[in-house]
Order: structure tokens, then C-alpha cells, then sequence
């Protein structure tokens, strides 16, 4: 599948890059928080049960999640958030009234909502079918470019859960037209080797029939995230972060480096989130030391 064109043109990148992207500062050590949540398209529970929030006991509901963050994302303009699961993210667009989506889609424009991905759901790498993964990327695709026209379009894909990557997923992606692929899982020996080689971002090659740069996609290998961050002390959640920070600066090769806010079906407070979010970029930013903390979500 290739994306067109003439709907999907430069001119609109750049200008939701430009509009949503905050400045940055050479020679010092530049940390883009990503505010995320990954919702399972079924796993422990169905589709039906994650979305409307049947076994709360499990994991809680995804559609509130997404009220609670457009209603943060409109107190504060700084505020960023990518979205991936379009299967969720369907539904729960089926179900808002005009005014919520013109307000949303004003949100996409301006790039502080953006989504990742676009598939109707983050698929699996190893026992599926390239046909399926096309069909379900088509399906999410689709709907985004009939919703949000150009300025809904993902602009990388994100699959921070799938357990290993195969390179014909890479290279469909890349032949699709995405400029960038984020993954988080990987062998533990591989991911040893390139935090001391500081090659946790390449370029990945991922086809030796296809003519380069046809099959080639830039890849992020995201960090781990540290689940036990926050913290009522100030001092002791900044001093942390900023060794977490500088710890992570080290097996990276430029001076800008990504660290992902959430996890799975996070942000049902998206209030306590961004609350807390807020502090720690004044309070980190305070100290001077780190350099230049900011939230961006826009990748690739």
C-alpha cells in the first residue's frame, strides 16, 4: 500500500512540524517527553470489555481515557499526546457530538494531538500474514484521511509492544511512506551491544531486493521506562529524573533523547498526568544543569 501524494503533501508536514514542535537548545541535552497510551486492541480482556470498562479489576477503560485527555490537552497549549489504536479511537469519535469534533479535529491541526501508527490497532510481527497487516493499516488509514484529511496522517509507526520486529514489517512501512519506526522490545544482548556502540537509532535497511532508499526507515530503539519516577519530594523525583536522564544520554549519540510518559491504558487521569508533568519540566528545567527539558511529541 503507498499513501497518495497529492493528499499526503509536504507542505502539510511541515507546517504541523512547525506549528507543534517546541524550540530546542544546541549543545545541551535536549529531553522530549512523549505523554502515550498503549491500548491493547484485546488481550486479557475483549475489545468490548477494554473499551467500555467491563473487569475493571484487570485494567480499566479506554474510552475515558481519551475524554480525560482532550479535555487536558484544551487547559494548556504546551500540552502534547500521540494516540495509537484507531480501532478505539473509532469508537469513541462515533460517539461525540459535532462541537467535540470540531474541537478535536482543531487539536489535530494544530499538531498537539497527533497519531502514530494509524493501523486499526498495533499488530503482532511474528505469526501474522503481510496481507493483514496491510488490510488493518488500510482500515485505520482510511478513516484518519476521511476524518482529519492531511493533517491526520501518522507520521511514524509506534509499536512499543509487539515481543521482536521483522525487517517486511519495517520495509512495508517503509514503503508506505512513514518517516520514522519506534520500537521498545529487542534482545537483551542486542540492546547491550548498542547502548555501548550508542546505536539505538539507525537506519534500517529492511529489504535486500528492493532498491534503497525504497525499503529504508529510520528506527528508534525507545529506553526502558522507570515506572517508579514520580515522587512528592521535589528534589528527590528531579535529581532522580536527571540522573535517569544523563544515564540515557550516554548510550544515545546526539544530545536529544526521547522518554515516553504512560504505559498500558494510562491517562484515564489525564488531570494527575499532565499535573505532574508540568512540575517536572519547571522544576528540572530550574536546575540548569540538565540543559533544556521540554515536552514534544512529535517524532521523526
Amino acid at each position: 500500500m503507498t499513501l497518495p501524494t497529492e493528499q499526503y503533501s509536504c507542505i502539510h508536514r511541515v507546517c504541523v512540524c512547525v506549528q507543534s514542535c517546541h524550540a530546542t537548545k544546541p549543545g545541551m541535552l535536549n529531553v522530549h517527553l512523549v505523554p502515550h497510551t498503549h491500548d491493547d486492541v484485546g488481550w486479557l480482556k475483549t475489545v468490548d470489555q477494554y473499551y467500555y470498562g467491563d473487569r475493571n479489576d484487570i485494567q480499566h477503560a479506554g474510552q475515558y481515557i481519551l475524554d480525560s485527555v482532550v479535555d487536558q490537552l484544551l487547559k494548556n497549549q504546551d500540552r502534547r499526546f500521540i494516540y495509537v489504536e484507531t480501532a478505539f479511537f473509532y469508537r469513541w469519535w462515533k460517539s461525540q457530538s459535532s462541537s467535540v469534533q470540531q474541537t478535536v479535529k482543531q487539536l489535530v491541526n494544530e499538531g498537539r494531538l497527533e497519531f502514530v501508527n494509524g493501523g486499526w490497532c498495533m499488530s503482532d510481527e511474528a505469526a501474522t500474514h503481510y496481507s493483514a497487516v496491510i488490510d488493518q493499516m488500510t482500515i485505520g488509514l482510511r478513516f484518519l484521511n476521511e476524518t482529519f484529511g492531511a493533517f491526520g496522517r501518522p507520521r511514524v509507526t509506534w509499536h512499543i509492544d509487539p515481543f521482536g520486529h521483522a525487517w517486511e514489517h519495517a520495509s512495508m512501512f517503509a514503503q508506505m511512506g512513514f518517516d520514522g519506526f519506534f520500537f521498545g522490545r529487542l534482545d537483551y544482548q542486542d540492546r547491550a551491544r548498542r547502548m555501548r556502540n550508542k546505536e539505538q537509532e539507525l537506519l534500517w535497511r529492511a529489504s535486500d531486493s528492493l532498491t534503497p532508499p525504497m525499503a529504508d526507515l529510520f528506527t528508534g530503539i525507545l529506553p526502558n521506562d522507570d515506572p517508579d519516577l514520580e515522587d512528592y519530594n521535589v528534589d528527590d523525583v528531579v535529581g532522580r529524573f536527571l540522573v535517569i536522564a544523563n544515564s540515557q544520554s550516554t548510550v544515545y549519540k546526539t544530545n536529544h533523547i526521547i522518554m515516553t510518559m504512560g504505559s498500558d491504558f494510562q491517562y484515564e487521569n489525564a488531570n494527575l498526568w499532565y499535573k505532574n508533568l508540568d512540575k517536572l519540566i519547571h522544576y528540572v528545567n530550574a536546575r540548569e544543569t540538565c540543559g533544556q527539558l521540554k515536552r514534544k511529541k512529535s517524532l521523526g
